[in-house]
């Protein structure tokens, strides 16, 4: 296995007016709150003496706004990044969702197709967007002259890459919980794959 010499950052977006009341945002392009703004803002410091070989952001404006804010200005958007595609759950909490369906989990359970707009996505179908991120981001993390990869996205896709960098079904994203405006340190050690540092609010 080819040693790995740099690393991999995650950052989720900030706050969204969505993701403060707990509604499942998938493809709807809420823009940031004030407060979103302001945990963007707060990651700058972080990235200030930092010199990413490649930066990637989802196309949506939460995430390219949250780059920007951070100064990582030379983001190239990929739609791969998008956020999982809730379907007809789109803008739906997990508490309306389990009035009728009382043990309901995105993990376990998947969402109902939506419309033309929010078709729906299985975890297997997140994941593959997922890998194909990986593999584009493999060449950078691997050369001993290149910088660290940023990804700048969502909270459900990033929890769906990081289960896939570590060699876990996309199901077992469940175990990290991501908060809004924060970076997260993928690694490795001893040349296999490892979370060096979650939720880090600077």
């Amino acid at each position: 296995m080819v040693r790995r010499v740099s690393d991999l950052l995650l950052v989720r977006h900030g706050e969204t007016a969505w993701s403060a009341d707990g509604r499942h945002t998938g493809r709807t392009d809420v823009p940031l709150t004030p407060n979103g703004v302001e945990e963007a803002i707060s990651l700058a410091p972080y990235f200030r003496d930092r010199h990413p070989a490649l930066v990637l952001t989802s196309p949506l404006r939460r995430a390219v706004a949250t780059a920007e804010l951070a100064g990582l200005a030379d983001g190239v958007t990929d739609p791969d990044l998008y956020e999982w595609d809730y379907g007809g759950y789109e803008g739906v909490t997990t508490a309306e969702i389990q009035r009728t369906r009382p043990h309901w989990s995105l993990w376990s359970d998947g969402v109902p197709p939506g419309d033309a707009e929010h078709p729906g996505e299985s975890a297997a179908q997140v994941a593959a967007r997922a890998d194909r991120a990986l593999a584009r981001m493999a060449p950078v993390l691997r050369d001993a002259d290149g910088g660290d990869a940023v990804v700048v996205a969502h909270g459900h896709f990033l929890r769906v890459l990081t289960a896939r960098y570590l060699g876990l079904p996309p199901e077992d994203g469940r175990l990290f919980m991501l908060r809004t405006g924060t970076v997260s340190v993928l690694s490795t050690e001893h040349g296999l794959p490892v979370i060096a540092g979650w939720n880090i609010q600077p």
